[in-house]
C-alpha cells in the first residue's frame, strides 16, 4: 500500500507510487467528451472510472456532507463521489478522486476544498484529490499534464463537440433508432485507438477525421420531417450533465424535439480569451500572455476545422467564437465573465440566430452569475430578436421534476404553435407561387 505523503500545507498528495496502485474516479458531465478524455488518461497509465450513477439519492448524499447553500453542481459532484465511495465497489484505501479547477472567480475553483472537507466528514480523509487545471494551482508527483497529453485532450474536446452536434442533428430523424448513438460509440473507439498510436491530434489528422466523421453521419437513413428545434444553455455542469438537469436531453427527445447544445470548445475559448483581456486591461506576465495567445490560436483552428467539416456535409455549424462574441457587443459588458459570463447571453442570441430560438436556460441553485447572464438577460434578448422563446428552469435538490417538465412543456406549446404557423405560411406561399406559374403558362 502506498505511503501517504502531505505537502507543507497539509494537503494529501497523489504520488508516483499511487499512480501504479490507485483507481481514479472521475465525475460525469458530457458523456461523449469525457469518455474520449478518460481513454486519454488510460493511455498514459492512469486507471480511471467515469462515474455514471444517477438518482435523487446522490443529491441527498451531497446535502449530508456539503452546506445546503452551496451551488447545486458542487453538491451533485461531491455527492456522486461520496455515494461511489460508500457503495462498496471500490477499495477506499486504493482510490483517488479527480476534479477540475478553472482558477476563475466562480466557486467551481473551490469545489476541491469543499470536497476534501466532505471526505473528512464522511471518514475518507485518506483519499487524495487530484486537481485538473492549466494554471499550476496544485501539483502532484503522480499526475502530470504534458504537452502531448494536452493536445490529445484538446482534440478529444473538439471531436466530442462534433460528435455531439452531429448526433443531435441526425438522431431525431433516424429511421433505425439507435444508429446515431452506435456511430458515436464507434468513433469514440476509433479516435481513442488513434491516440494510443500517437495519431489523430495533429492539425492535418484532425481535419481529415472531422471530414470523415461528418461524412459518416450522412450515411444514416433519415426522414427529415419538421420538428421543434430547442437550444439548451446554462451553467456548464447542469447544461450537459444528465444528473444535473434530470435527463433534459432525453425528455426533449421524448417530446419530439431536435436539441442543440453549444459545444465545450466555445467555453474553452471564452476562458482563454478572458485571461488575454485581463492582461490587456490590468497588465501581467508577458510569458503568460504569449502562452494564452498561442492557446487561443490553437483552439480557434480546432473550432474552424469543426465548422468547415459540418458545413461541407450539409449540417448546421456552430458560429465562430468571434461572431458569438460580437452578438453581445453593446448588449452586456465583456467584464461580466464569472462562470459562463457574457457567453451565456451570447449563446442564446447565437441559437436564436441559427433557428434554435426555443431555449431552455438551466439555472442551478446558488449560481449568481448564471442568473444574471441567463435569466436576467431574457427580456433584453427578446427585444433584440423576437423569435427568442426562452424558459429559465431552476435546478436544485428541492425542485420537483414534474414542475420543471411542465414549465418546459409550456415553452414547447408556444414553439409548436409557431412552427405550425410557419409551416402554414410556407405552404400558402408555395400554393400561391404554383397558381401564378400555372396562370402564366
Amino acid at each position: 500500500m502506498a505511503k501517504l505523503e502531505y505537502d507543507k500545507t497539509g494537503r494529501l498528495l497523489f504520488t508516483k507510487e499511487m499512480k501504479e496502485e490507485y483507481t481514479i474516479l472521475l465525475p460525469m458531465m458530457a458523456p461523449i467528451h469525457f469518455n474520449i478524455i478518460r481513454n486519454v488518461f488510460t493511455h498514459y497509465g492512469y486507471k480511471t472510472v467515469l462515474l455514471d450513477t444517477e438518482g435523487p439519492e446522490i443529491a441527498q448524499v451531497g446535502l449530508k456532507y456539503v452546506h445546503n447553500d452551496t451551488c447545486y453542481p458542487a453538491l451533485l459532484v461531491i455527492g456522486q463521489f461520496i455515494h461511489a465511495l460508500q457503495s462498496g465497489k471500490y477499495d477506499v484505501n486504493k482510490v483517488a478522486l479527480m476534479i477540475t479547477q478553472t482558477g476563475g472567480g466562480c466557486r467551481a475553483s473551490n469545489y476541491i476544498h469543499l470536497l476534501r472537507k466532505a471526505l473528512k466528514k464522511a471518514g475518507f480523509e485518506q483519499i487524495p484529490v487530484i486537481s485538473l487545471n492549466l494554471s499550476g494551482m496544485e501539483k502532484n508527483s503522480g499526475f502530470t499534464l504534458t504537452i502531448p497529453m494536452i493536445r490529445r485532450m484538446a482534440a478529444g474536446l473538439i471531436y466530442g463537440d462534433e460528435l455531439m452536434l452531429l448526433r443531435n442533428q441526425v438522431q431525431p430523424y433516424e429511421l433505425n433508432v439507435g444508429d446515431s448513438q452506435k456511430l458515436v460509440e464507434k468513433w469514440i473507439s476509433v479516435l481513442s485507438k488513434q491516440f494510443e498510436k500517437g495519431k489523430g491530434f495533429t492539425a492535418s489528422e484532425i481535419d481529415s477525421n472531422m471530414d470523415e466523421i461528418a461524412r459518416s453521419f450522412t450515411e444514416i437513413k433519415i426522414n427529415k420531417v419538421p420538428k421543434v428545434k430547442v437550444g439548451v444553455v446554462g451553467e456548464i455542469y447542469v447544461k450537459y450533465a444528465a444528473l444535473g438537469n434530470n435527463n433534459l436531453e432525453r425528455f426533449l427527445a421524448e417530446q419530439g424535439c431536435e436539441v442543440n447544445l453549444p459545444g465545450i470548445m466555445g467555453f474553452m475559448l471564452f476562458k482563454v480569451d478572458n485571461r488575454i483581456e485581463d492582461i490587456k486591461l490590468y497588465g501581467g506576465n508577458k510569458i503568460k500572455y504569449t502562452i494564452a495567445n498561442a492557446l487561443m490560436n490553437y483552439f480557434t483552428k480546432l473550432e474552424t476545422s469543426l465548422i468547415e467539416s459540418v458545413k461541407k456535409y450539409g449540417f448546421v455549424p456552430p458560429s465562430a467564437y468571434v461572431h458569438t462574441k460580437s452578438l453581445v457587443d453593446g448588449v452586456i459588458g465583456f467584464g461580466s465573465k464569472m462562470g459562463e459570463g457574457w457567453l451565456l447571453t451570447a449563446e442564446m442570441l447565437e441559437l436564436t440566430e441559427a433557428g434554435y430560438g426555443n431555449i431552455v436556460c438551466a439555472q442551478p441553485f446558488g449560481c449568481l452569475p448564471n442568473h444574471i447572464n441567463g435569466k436576467g438577460m431574457i427580456r433584453k434578448i427578446k427585444s433584440i430578436d423576437d423569435r427568442a422563446n426562452i424558459v429559465a428552469i431552476d435546478y436544485d435538490p428541492g425542485a420537483p421534476r414534474v414542475n420543471q417538465e411542465n414549465r418546459i412543456k409550456l415553452m414547447l406549446a408556444v414553439a409548436k404553435e409557431n412552427l405550425n404557423k410557419e409551416l402554414s405560411e410556407t405552404q400558402n406561399t408555395e400554393t400561391k407561387e404554383t397558381k401564378e406559374t400555372v396562370s402564366q403558362t
